[in-house]
């Protein structure tokens, strides 16, 4: 079959697989297809399982890979016919379908082809795949605890940019609980107690004076905060003694968080806990780089306010970047979608990519 047919005819069957964390068994079925796609094939593996998630591992060493495509089977709820693939044109529409099932079927065909063109008892093949399950809800089960068993020279998180944007810096992120607390009344006697929601507002509106506003140019780069989640009360005629939100920071390489954390809870009332930590990706200078730049005519670097598992490279000392497909950025949506074209020019560069690489060493 052709490269970038069986790589649709696979992520269509991936999509299939309703493969959210509310339904955890569609995930796990999701995994034990892949590795039984890489039996049949031939192609050792490892399914490795940290606290429930399963992770596919393929490397020509157990320690060891020169270069490491990542990508994730695991997707973000919707409804039920997001899950039924369906192409129009050169658009394959469903969930998961650019974040980031096609990645895990780009790999898995990427692979074959490459060790289908070496010798059979060759096992210096110069690429390994880690997919995992668990990325949606911060990839610790599965990159944030497979990648410090394993060495790469270069990582490509297939998660994000696109066929013309090499992303070689995505934000970092702090998850923030803001708790205020108060003294609970009788809703007609307002004055007898202390309204925590009122309280928490107030403590919301000091933070954000901390953040600079979103301008109207896309390419702004700062820091950003947003509100997520609110809670407080049980019934309006009571005055609420506590109220919580939840806020997600992003922070670039101008900022200190510890810092930034200091200054946010000088500025409220309340209480400020951080509850998750994330670091930023970011790509060094590197020969790989250069070749995929090589590889890549008229691709840019860009800077992403979004992340992903590729952060975990940066914190274990390794190099990489993300890169991939075109989604027209509707990741998460109800519309989401993947321009196949792209995709075939994702394939057709990295396979250049890996092969000049082995053939240099």
């Amino acid at each position: 079959m052709n490269p970038i047919k069986e790589i649709i005819e696979l992520t269509k069957k991936l999509i299939s697989f309703r493969s959210t964390h509310d339904r955890p068994e569609e995930i796990r079925k999701c995994c034990l297809f892949v590795s039984d796609w890489f039996a049949v094939h031939g192609i050792e593996h490892r399914c490795i399982e940290n606290s429930g998630y399963l992770s596919l591992v393929v490397m020509p060493k157990p320690d060891y890979t020169p270069v490491l495509l990542m990508s994730h089977l695991d997707v973000v709820a919707g409804p039920g016919q997001l899950f039924i693939p369906r192409m129009e044109g050169n658009i394959l529409w469903g969930r998961g379908s650019i974040d980031d099932k096609y990645a895990v079927a780009l790999s898995m065909v990427l692979l074959k082809e490459i060790l289908a063109q070496r010798p059979g008892a060759d096992s210096n093949w110069p690429v390994g795949l880690l997919i995992t399950s668990d990325e949606e809800i911060g990839g610790k089960q599965g990159a944030g605890k497979i990648l410090p068993s394993i060495r790469t020279d270069f990582g490509i998180a297939l998660d994000g940019g696109r066929p013309g944007s090499i992303v070689v810096k995505e934000k970092g992120i702090l998850k923030i609980r803001l708790t205020t607390r108060g003294k609970s009344a009788h809703g007609s006697r307002p004055w007898l107690g202390k309204n925590a929601i009122t309280a928490l507002l107030a403590d919301i509106q000091a933070i954000m004076g901390l953040f600079e506003p979103y301008p109207d140019d896309p390419g702004h780069w700062h820091r950003t905060c947003n509100v997520g989640l609110i809670s407080g009360g049980r019934v309006s005629n009571q005055v609420p003694d506590l109220a919580e939100a939840i806020l997600d920071v992003r922070f670039t390489e101008n900022d200190n968080p510890d810092l930034l954390v200091a200054e946010m809870q000088a500025a409220v009332q309340g209480t400020l806990v951080v509850e998750e930590r994330a670091q930023m990706l970011v790509s060094r200078p590197s020969s790989h780089l250069d070749l995929l730049l090589e590889c890549c005519p008229g691709a840019s670097l860009e800077a992403e306010h979004g992340s992903s598992d590729a952060r975990y490279l940066t914190q274990f000392g390794m190099n990489g970047v993300v890169w991939g497909a075109d989604g027209q950025m509707s990741q998460h949506s109800d519309n989401e979608h993947v321009l196949v074209p792209s995709i075939e020019l994702v394939y057709q560069r990295l396979l250049q990519f890996i092969k000049q690489l082995d053939k240099t060493g």
